[in-house]
């Protein structure tokens, strides 16, 4: 199942019988060739038809949507970034140049919640490597909301972005307050320039007496070296509960389990020292982030 059929599933399941026909009306007219204004008009129209309600998709349509696009999860999509998207799959050409150009014009014009659907609509057409470089703008986006569209619960970055464009994005992430753990394939793209980079926006952070964001931590892996060590030992004598939690996950994840050892026998925080035996477990990948704070 291609993921234009995925959402249109998941929306022929939620929306409204009105809202169906309007967005059937509109995508046969997209299908058959309008004009760019006409699209971004459809777009901008679409919020008069569809409520922005959440798509709660169920378990089973989420694995549906990772079948058909992995690392796409519409988890956090409402239903007008849904109808919003499908408008965007249903453009003629849309694996020609006339769809980008349609695509680049909608984007100059958009306001934050267009932006969101379009970022989010791009990973799901054919050939999604030619929107590198405007997947790349929202990957550098001072809105949080942009950011997480482009790089959240979405393959785009881990699969078409260069070395550089990559490492951008995963610190974007800090600067923004997004959950680094959803960006998906942070792990199998770790490497000794992100590691360094991301030690040096700690020691920025303590030297203007602000704390280390917790998610920091998820960008060293093994690759760190003794900076890493020493950065996250001082984060464990020094930092807040939650940085704490952080520097112990990064220990596990950097094999240092007899370092980790050493800290839970010294934990007089029980809730906390539970979470650290769990990552000496083996329980210390992107996901186990997810109940640290963003910033």
């Amino acid at each position: 199942m291609r993921p234009h059929e995925v959402l249109s599933g998941l929306l022929a399941a939620r929306l409204e019988p009105g809202s169906q026909a309007w967005l059937a009306d509109a995508q046969r007219e997209l299908t058959a060739g309008t004009s760019p204004t006409r699209f971004a008009e459809l777009v901008a129209l679409c919020s008069r038809h569809v409520k922005r309600a959440p798509l709660a998709p169920t378990a089973q349509e989420r694995e549906r949507a990772g079948a058909a696009l992995e690392g796409w999860d519409p988890e956090r999509w409402d239903r007008l970034d849904a109808a919003r998207a499908s408008l965007a799959l249903s453009l003629a050409d849309a694996d020609g140049v006339a769809a980008e150009l349609t695509l680049d014009e909608a984007f100059r014009h958009a306001d934050v919640g267009e932006l969101v659907a379009l970022y989010r609509a791009l990973p799901l057409f054919p050939r999604p490597e030619r929107f590198r470089w405007r997947m790349g703008e929202g990957a550098r986006s001072n809105m949080r909301a942009v950011y997480e569209a482009a790089c959240c619960d979405n393959p785009f970055p881990a699969r078409h972005f260069d070395d550089t464009a990559w490492r951008s994005c995963v610190l974007k992430s800090l600067f923004v307050g997004a959950p680094l753990w959803r960006v998906w394939g942070l792990d199998g793209r770790l490497d000794s320039e992100l590691a360094r980079m991301a030690l040096d926006f700690a020691e920025e952070r303590r030297s203007a007496g602000r704390p280390v964001p917790p998610a920091l931590w998820l960008c060293l892996g093994t690759h760190g070296g003794a900076r890493a060590l020493t950065s996250m030992e001082r984060e464990l004598r020094d930092g807040p509960r939650e940085g704490r939690a952080g520097a112990a996950l990064a220990l596990a994840r950097a094999g240092e389990t007899a370092r980790l050892a050493l800290v839970i026998e010294g934990e007089r925080d029980r809730e906390l020292g539970a979470m650290m035996a769990r990552a000496l477990d083996g329980a210390s990948s992107q996901t186990a982030f997810a109940s640290l704070p963003t910033a």
